[in-house]
């Protein structure tokens, strides 16, 4: 038995998010399983280093199986993408030890969301950011993001669906790069909750349109209650990064994917 990591770029908009549902709803995790069972000859189950909602895309989402097939590296790669939808890609695929789980052993996941801030939707990005036609206060979001950072208890910010036994968080950085009509938060943390993203992106968009202050974080934060919050963000604007592991398992670090997430790069 051989274990395998994967790398895998998706664009979420015809999917029910990552994880496999009842028959019938479309998932990623469940349209990757199926070609590579195929190419195995044997049932494949993937494990993903995290989950993401209906309509969220992915970069980088690292997963892992195990697998009796004796294929080459290439074989699995070249054969996989030649039968996936086109808007599903593995992007690198590498031969690991069985200490290695693509949820337990990451360190830490990276998350970026973009939106797009002009008095006219955009086309060619429909589903791919979030438009936003209001003028927003950037500066005031800009300073808004820093209060994620460090340890919090994320409960206002939660969905209440969340299954997470507790919602202490470490957010290792939340930067809101401005470019252009772009707008790209870029959060880190241990492991994130259902909709937190999300629900921290409506509550600088409420901050960026005037509605409250930068202080109305820290009144969210006390209130430890989800009601206390205001709108959830679209799914539409929200990518999976990245997941970092120890470096021992030397995985690949490919490109963070087209040029608008890659802007809060530049500003690193």
């Amino acid at each position: 038995m051989q274990r395998f990591a994967v790398g895998i770029e998706f664009c979420g908009i015809r999917y029910r998010g990552w994880q496999t549902q009842q028959a019938g709803v479309p998932s990623v995790q469940e349209s990757i399983e199926r070609v590579l069972s195929q190419i195995a000859d044997e049932p494949i189950i993937l494990h993903g280093a995290g989950r993401t909602d209906a309509g969220v895309h992915a970069t980088n989402m690292v997963a892992h199986f195990d697998s009796n097939a004796i294929r080459p590296e290439r074989g699995w790669l070249m054969g996989s993408n030649s039968q996936l939808p086109k808007d599903i890609s593995i992007q690198w695929i590498k031969h690991m030890e069985h200490d290695f789980h693509a949820r337990f052993k990451a360190k830490a996941r990276r998350y970026r969301y973009v939106v797009y801030n002009a008095p006219q939707r955009p086309a060619l990005l429909y589903k791919q950011v979030t438009h936003i036609y209001q003028p927003l206060d950037v500066e005031k979001m800009i300073l808004a993001a820093q209060k994620f950072q460090g340890t919090h208890n994320f409960e206002t910010f939660r969905a209440a669906a969340c299954q997470s036994k507790q919602p202490v968080r470490h957010v290792s950085h939340c930067q809101l790069i401005e470019h252009g009509r772009y707008l790209v938060l870029d959060i880190q943390a241990d492991g994130f909750l259902h909709h937190m993203v999300r629900n921290i992106m409506g509550c600088l968009l409420e901050i960026g349109q005037g509605l409250y202050g930068i202080d109305h974080i820290d009144t969210l934060f006390a209130a430890q209650d989800r009601k206390a919050a205001g709108i959830t963000a679209p799914p539409d604007g929200l990518y999976f990064i990245q997941a970092y592991y120890p470096e021992h398992f030397d995985l690949p670090q490919p490109p963070l994917g087209p040029h608008w997430l890659n802007l809060a790069d530049a500003f690193a």
